[in-house]
């Protein structure tokens, strides 16, 4: 059994897999403590081991790279727990958490969180079982199955699939990439890669390739299902760049944003 870390990176002080091979090195950084408060928190629950993408990748791999990304949705679903923190969720407030006006309080800290807006954190949301999200102070805030309602307001994913009562296979693969749609990765390809879990398929990792991965992993969603509202895509007349013409697929999952109620 193990633990498993769900965050967004810092742009600097996060602590890498060659820097765990010198303990004080590692120690010096300022990510380090999301390692220390993650190994706190499982051993708390008598969990023996934690997985953090930081320092469990090593990316000087080129092959261990593609091997953990193609991965990482099984990671986080096989893990027992994902402890989410969430770095700028400020403090909780004095009085009642569970008042109807803490609650709707907390779903607007959350909805501004950096976490709910990044490619990556999807699959990290969806595939554990077991979410408990942390604030800035790592003060538990609540579990996916307790926000469940405000976390589907803010990300409009379905109910049912934060609380484990869907397949994701039950998904019309459009409203899937909705749930992307306003979401962004650092790397353009990543916002392609970063759904390989969510889609069930596999990709070599090819980066420089661009926009090209969005297309790669929308012909490999064709190969693996019959589902054809993988085509059922739009774009924004209001967009001033909008393309003159069009192919058969889409360019990003923003021109699936309509297509939350397919």
């Amino acid at each position: 059994p193990y633990a498993i870390l769900s965050h967004t990176w810092e742009k600097a002080g996060e602590v890498t897999f060659d820097d765990m091979r010198d303990p004080q090195v590692a120690m010096a950084k300022s990510g380090w403590t999301k390692i220390e408060r993650t190994c706190a928190l499982a051993g708390d629950q008598g969990i023996p081991f934690v997985w953090i993408d930081t320092c469990c990748i090593d990316k000087s791999s080129s092959a261990e790279l593609t091997k953990a990304i193609n991965s990482m949705y099984a990671w986080y679903k096989k893990a027992r727990v994902c402890y989410t923190y969430l770095g700028d969720l400020p403090d909780s407030p004095n009085g009642d958490p569970k008042s109807r006006s803490a609650r709707h309080q907390l779903q607007a800290d959350l909805g501004r969180c950096r976490w709910f807006n990044r490619g990556w954190t999807l699959q990290e949301l969806i595939a554990p079982r077991v979410v408990e999200f942390y604030d800035c102070s790592w003060t538990m805030r609540g579990t996916k199955a307790l926000l469940c309602s405000e976390i589907s307001c803010i990300t409009d994913i379905d109910m049912e699939v934060l609380s484990n009562k869907t397949h994701l296979s039950t998904i019309p693969v459009a409203r899937k990439m909705s749930w992307a749609a306003r979401r962004q990765t650092t790397r353009v390809e990543d916002i392609a890669y970063s759904l390989l879990g969510i889609f069930d398929v596999n990709l070599p990792l090819i980066y420089g390739e661009g926009k090209k991965a969005f297309i790669r992993l929308q012909e490999a969603i064709a190969h693996s299902t019959n589902d054809l509202s993988l085509f059922a895509w739009s774009e924004d007349k209001r967009n001033a760049n909008r393309q003159s013409y069009y192919g058969a697929l889409a360019q990003s999952p923003q021109q699936f944003a309509l297509c939350r109620q397919i």
